[in-house]
């Protein structure tokens, strides 16, 4: 009894300590964003701020144009997201049901794949794209967002579609329907918290990815909130703190709000009402 007592305090702890190491970078930008320049240069800093203030929010609107930014973020990873996963879903059904030694190699390239470092695909699509005059477009860059996004798009919904009954199919084509018909009809509705689960993960790694846009993106009124918010550091590489904490901070809002919408349609039982009477 012992034992198992102290194991689980053990386990507790372990997950304690890992919420903390993951809440105190987000704790700590949320402090620097309220706290006054003259707290900010404190030898002694504090977590909570002395004289809260919302002059950061305020000069980093005057600074930086991060509405706009934020715009170009939001059209760029929702269409990458929506693209992304009405590519990988009809691809994941095939590749879950069709068990040939094809689709097996394809699952081997979508986890491979993950391993390539940007650096190593980056000059290969600029120059795809640039022969496409698409540089410096938010076409060209949801172009490469679904590209980025579809082998892990893949490889999470080949595993929602394991776990969908193959007997609710062939219940529906003993009743008339077609392939279609039954991937949409059948498949797709129980597949819908992992299409949703997948679709804020591409969605999220898009509005926060960073490399492909620096390179890609030229102009001001195109560029993402990420590539805007390195604009708060100066020449000699001092950052303007307070400013860039708090354009940070409202750079991290939307994908927060956002899983906390959803995350009830994610944890949710996936086969929920598919239980025949």
């Amino acid at each position: 009894m012992r034992t198992s007592t102290t194991g689980r305090a053990g386990q507790y702890a372990a997950l304690l300590a890992y919420l903390v190491f993951l809440a105190f970078p987000f704790l700590w930008l949320v402090s620097t964003a309220f706290k006054s320049p003259r707290e900010l240069g404190s030898l002694h800093p504090t977590w909570i701020p002395r004289d809260p203030t919302l002059d950061n929010f305020r000069q980093a609107f005057d600074e930086q144009p991060l509405l706009r930014a934020a715009g170009n973020s939001l059209l760029a990873a929702s269409a990458a997201a929506v693209i992304a996963v009405l590519i990988a879903t009809p691809l994941a059904y095939v590749m879950a049901r069709h068990r040939t030694r094809l689709a097996k190699a394809a699952t081997g390239w979508v986890v491979v794949s993950q391993a390539f470092p940007l650096v190593l695909v980056i000059i290969p699509l600029f120059l795809v794209l640039k022969n496409l005059h698409l540089i410096n477009s938010l076409t060209g860059l949801v172009l490469v967002y679904v590209v980025w996004a579809l082998p892990f798009a893949l490889w999470m919904l080949v595993g929602y579609v394991h776990a969908v009954p193959t007997e609710l199919e062939e219940a529906a084509a003993v009743d008339g329907a077609g392939r279609l018909r039954t991937l949409v009809s059948v498949t797709a509705p129980l597949l819908a918290p992992g299409i949703v689960a997948t679709a804020l993960f591409a969605f999220i790694t898009a509005w926060n990815e960073f490399f492909f846009a620096l390179v890609l993106l030229k102009t001001s009124d195109k560029q993402t909130l990420p590539v805007v918010l390195t604009h708060f550091i100066g020449a000699e590489g001092v950052a303007d703190l307070g400013p860039l904490a708090a354009a940070a901070f409202l750079a991290t809002l939307p994908s927060l709000i956002i899983f906390a919408i959803i995350q009830r349609r994610i944890t949710g039982g996936m086969l929920a009402g598919a239980v025949k009477s």
